[in-house]
């Protein structure tokens, strides 16, 4: 019987998220709410428990408090098998400077490496929207040899300059990597396709190592995994790629089978949202073979009073919709609609409070928003714009405790 590799997780979750303002104003992105009941970094977590890895540091940086709390009162492991999931501030351990970028902040917290001494250590982001066994890619890890293999995914030509680009010529061994490059290169069966980096990576120990010890020697490095530690690797020959696509993940269908969403813009993170909700959804959070884990809400169950409904929506514990219409959005735990208020293809966070006769269309309404009886917002995008944050495709945003304008 072949001894399994023992797996260190490693969640690079210290992105500041301006793209995402002003969700991010308060936190950092990966503790930005999502689909009702979740934060972002439940999806990578998930990933990483229902995998099989259930040794998992998270290191933290940039407005760190609600993401700390989230981990340490929702992600609690069976410590009588040895699991846990752990935030790690950075803690200055390399000289008096914070992380200088993601690979220094591995860097800088080599001791948990050599605390854990695992055979493998599998870096992921914390920023995406999707379902992977990350045993698959790591069983392809060990079998290549590889010192890092990198999970690609295509996606179209003209989104890729946002992405590391990966060139490879058997399908198996990363011959370029290209880092965000201007002009992206097409793929030779699909020319407005491009195989780029979903910024995970699997290491094998001694490798990752090393290439950090000589990244930090460089002074002309930016420290980055990508642009940085990946490209090191690849001109050594020791870079492997793994297709996204050849993922199985049980309970999947043909629909959300390859998944995948980088949700770092506003406009991003509403069509994310937007996947779940259709009939047929682009991505199932209720599929029970391979969940997505959140905190549970310590609430009653969403009740429906004097006619309020809700059409082709999610709806969290503790939502009262009393003589409201909601269709087409998600409202999470603790809101309250008022009578004869409309909310149409919107995303309501925690404890958002809608008076009556308000109309919400288009937006995102961060936790404790207030919106007073009669306000309209993302009906004239004109006015709210000198009020509010308005995205390039008109999603309205209103930032933690904002008490709408009438």
């Amino acid at each position: 019987m072949t001894k399994r590799p023992r797996v260190l997780g490693i969640v690079l979750a210290g992105g500041e998220g301006k793209r995402l303002m002003p969700l991010t104003l308060d936190r950092s992105k990966p503790a930005v709410p999502f689909g009702g009941g979740h934060r972002m970094i439940d999806f990578v977590l998930s990933n990483m428990v229902n995998g099989g890895i259930h040794r998992i540091a998270v290191l933290t940086q940039y407005k760190s408090h609600s993401l700390d709390r989230h981990i340490s009162t929702a992600w609690r492991l069976a410590s009588l098998l040895g699991g846990y999931v752990t935030p790690v501030p950075a803690q200055q351990r390399r000289g008096p400077h914070w992380y200088l970028g993601s690979a220094d902040a591995i860097y800088q917290s080599m001791n948990l490496i050599h605390d854990e001494a695992p055979d493998i250590v599998a870096v992921f982001g914390a920023d995406n929207v999707y379902r992977m066994d990350p045993a698959q890619m790591i069983e392809q890890h060990v079998e290549s040899g590889a010192g890092v293999t990198v999970a690609g995914i295509r996606v179209p030509r003209d989104q890729a300059s946002a992405f590391g680009v990966i060139h490879t010529e058997d399908g198996t061994t990363i011959s370029e990597f290209l880092e965000k490059p201007a002009d992206p290169p097409g793929l030779p069966d699909s020319p407005d396709e491009s195989f780029v980096s979903m910024g995970n990576y699997v290491f094998s120990t001694e490798a990752l190592k090393d290439a950090l010890a000589q990244d930090a020697a460089d002074p002309t490095s930016r420290h980055d995994m990508g642009g940085d530690i990946v490209p090191q690797l690849v001109a050594r020959g020791e870079a492997g790629v793994y297709d996204f696509n050849s993922n199985v993940v049980p309970g999947e269908t043909e629909r959300d089978h390859g998944y995948w969403r980088d949700v770092g813009t506003i406009d991003a993170y509403y069509d994310a949202h937007q996947d779940l909700i259709s009939p047929l959804p682009v991505f199932n959070l209720y599929n029970e073979e391979w969940p997505i884990f959140a905190l549970p809400s310590q609430r009653p169950p969403a009740k429906f009073i004097a006619g309020g409904v809700a059409q082709d929506s999610m709806v969290s514990a503790g939502c009262i919709v009393s003589g409201a219409q909601v269709v087409n959005s998600v409202l999470s735990p603790g809101v309250f609609l008022e009578q004869g208020a409309v909310v149409q293809d919107s995303i309501l966070c925690d404890r958002v409070r809608v008076g009556a006769g308000a109309v919400v269309r288009r937006a995102i309404l961060d936790k404790n928003v207030e919106v007073p009886a009669g306000a309209h917002i993302g009906v004239d995008l004109g006015r709210d714009r000198s009020h509010y944050h308005v995205s390039d495709n008109g999603i309205v945003v209103l930032g933690k405790g904002a008490l709408a304008v009438r």
